[in-house]
């Protein structure tokens, strides 16, 4: 019943700069939190950041001060802004949203992945 649509990710050097977004779809009658996770080849997959409907937000620690999460609650879309990356930041990024659909309850769902390669 929902389904969520990544774009931008691709390739950038370090120190470059990078904007996920992510489109939920679907019959949505609302919207709870929603931000990304990211899984490096071989590790497991960390949340990076998360927002919520009324714009809290929640960064990782490694991440703190070079990105910027936000959303449009509108058309239920989520960004994600990288700056100064690195190498590690390398990963397989995943959208993720909690939301409700009619005759459920408030429920996760996720993307299916796009590629960030940070290289020179």
């Amino acid at each position: 019943q929902v389904q969520l649509v990544e774009s931008g990710g691709g390739l950038v050097q370090p120190g470059g700069s990078l904007r996920l977004s992510c489109a939920a779809s679907g019959s949505i009658v609302s919207s709870g939190n929603m931000g990304w996770h990211r899984q490096a080849p071989g590790k497991e997959r960390d949340l990076v950041a998360s927002i919520s409907r009324g714009g809290s937000t929640y960064y990782a620690v490694s991440m703190k001060g070079r990105v910027t999460i936000s959303r449009i609650n509108a058309n239920n879309t989520v960004y994600l802004e990288m700056n100064s990356m690195k190498p590690e930041d390398t990963a397989v990024y995943y959208c993720f949203a909690n939301v409700v659909v009619p005759g459920s309850s408030l429920s996760p769902y996720w993307g299916q992945g796009t590629q960030v390669t940070v290289s020179s």
